[in-house]
């Protein structure tokens, strides 16, 4: 009678131990489809944002050159790409320091787009997907808030540049080879049996060079799926994207049921306590920027920030890694991701290294002022505020999701970008009455939870408004309504409608 439960019990460690292998070959398909995600980007609309890199009329308008930032790494889906095509520029001269400080600064906030698909992954419980949501954009609203106090001051006092400047003129350079990639020696070996790209055709576009300008991104001189393919880059592309998407999916699926069967019971209270404790008083701050070099060091060996956030969003969402832990490792990830353009800026010649490595220089401080506006002070952290209220919003409303991806990185950026090509008029004009109305609705909502007293008995609350300006309800109502009419309609049954 007594073997069977230690049977039981040998049986049920087995099973654990065979689901640890199981859980990092999952990973290491996860990150695979994340390269070939990138790549399937870069065909189906790497040629555009090359394109518009040419455009140096339009770049020299910092709100302009903010957007292409941001646009050009949603296009490419990654920072990396769009920083090197950056200091591949300012290296040939095609573009000056000023006019590429805004558009690292867009790149920045280009790149999270990645870890915010990735949580949509965990929408099937709303718990999961609060936290893996709020995680997620916590890395958007640092990038967002980071661009809407420095782009103005970089702008009228030019700090990011005479930072660099500084900086270069105290360096002694010297042109160098990048350094090897982690994560391409572990991933490549199978990345490139699907695709690979020959991505000096991109920087070739940017420069604006008529012969290669035709030329196909894919590489076909290399062994890899479509080697003889005739269709174009953009079918391609668009084969890449579906796939990537749907095995990406199917990991995150599979990642996150063997994390909670693993994490679970005294192991997940082990890690939380490992992960999320903090070193005793005085010395509580501590943990936090450890998490922070945590997070700068891993980057740096993947390089790549969307990478490590991407892998660290499901974690978050599962409750091993807390929103205040997450944070510093994101900050931390985003100081890291800066290698790559400093290395990239080795790589130029002589008489424009100081110049390459200059704009890379630029994007280091300007995480790093970011950082140092967000973190230190606790009451500064805005971020992490900002991420739960949208993590709740998007529970409660899992459209919310979709909706917040489309505005922060396609319509608001495309509606910024023509207003700023209509002219500084046309934008002061709009813009101006926008700012004004949010600043106004901001402190009036911080004053009627703080102070109601200070306002007339009209503004403290929004009764008088309609409820679809005040809550998202009627919205999601209506949502409801149209797919209840969908599904019935689909089943053959349509709703009579008076």
């Amino acid at each position: 009678m007594e073997t069977q439960p230690r049977v039981h019990q040998l049986k049920k460690t087995a099973f654990t131990l065979l689901k640890i292998p199981f859980l990092f070959l999952i990973l290491y398909i996860f990150v695979c489809s994340l390269d070939v995600l990138s790549s399937a980007f870069q065909l189906a609309g790497g040629r555009v944002a090359g394109e518009i890199f040419q455009e140096n009329a339009i770049l020299s308008n910092p709100v302009a050159g903010l957007v292409v930032g941001i646009l050009v790494t949603v296009l490419v889906q990654s920072s990396s790409t769009s920083t090197s095509i950056i200091v591949s520029l300012v290296s040939s001269g095609l573009l000056d320091v000023q006019s590429a400080i805004p558009i690292i600064m867009g790149s920045n906030i280009g790149t999270s787009v990645t870890n915010t698909i990735v949580a949509l992954m965990q929408a099937g419980d709303r718990e999961e997907f609060e936290r893996a949501f709020a995680g997620a954009t916590v890395h958007d609203c640092f990038n967002w808030l980071s661009v809407l106090v420095l782009l103005p001051v970089e702008t009228i006092s030019g700090v990011l540049r005479r930072l660099s400047q500084a900086a270069v003129n105290t360096l002694h350079l010297s042109s160098g080879d990048d350094a090897p990639e982690l994560l391409k020696v572990l991933t490549e070996p199978l990345t490139k049996l699907v695709i690979q790209l020959d991505k000096s055709v991109l920087t070739a576009v940017a420069k604006g060079d008529k012969i290669e300008r035709n030329k196909s991104l894919v590489k076909h001189w290399c062994i890899h799926l479509f080697v003889d393919c005739s269709m174009s880059d953009l079918a391609i592309g668009l084969i890449l994207l579906s796939c990537s998407l749907l095995v990406l999916c199917s990991c995150l699926i599979l990642l996150v049921k063997l994390l909670n069967s693993l994490l679970k019971g005294q192991v997940a209270n082990a890690i939380n306590r490992v992960i999320n404790t903090d070193f005793p008083f005085p010395f509580t701050w501590v943990a936090g920027y450890l998490a922070l070099l945590v997070g700068a060091g891993m980057t740096f060996l993947v390089q790549s920030s969307s990478v490590f956030t991407s892998a660290i969003t499901p974690l978050i969402g599962i409750g091993v890694i807390s929103l205040e832990r997450a944070y510093p490792l994101t900050l931390g990830s985003n100081l890291g991701t800066t290698t790559t353009a400093l290395l990239a800026a080795l790589a130029s010649p002589g008489d424009k290294l100081a110049a390459a490595t200059q704009v890379a220089l630029c994007h280091f401080f300007f995480n790093l002022l970011g950082i140092l506006l967000w973190y230190p002070i606790p009451v500064t952290r805005l971020p992490i505020r900002m991420a739960c209220a949208l993590g709740k919003h998007t529970a409660r409303y899992r459209w919310f999701a979709v909706l917040y991806l489309l505005l922060c990185f396609l319509l608001f950026p495309s509606v910024v970008f023509a207003l700023s090509m209509a002219g500084w008029k046309v934008m002061t004009g709009i813009g101006t009455p926008v700012i004004i109305l949010i600043i106004s609705v901001t402190t009036i909502n911080l004053l009627q939870a703080r102070r109601p007293d200070l306002l007339p008995l009209r503004l403290q609350n929004w009764d008088f408004l309609p409820a679809w300006l005040t809550s998202l309800q009627p919205m999601d109502d209506l949502i409801t309504r149209v797919m209840l009419w969908c599904r019935q309609t689909k089943g053959g049954y349509p709703l009579n409608i008076a």
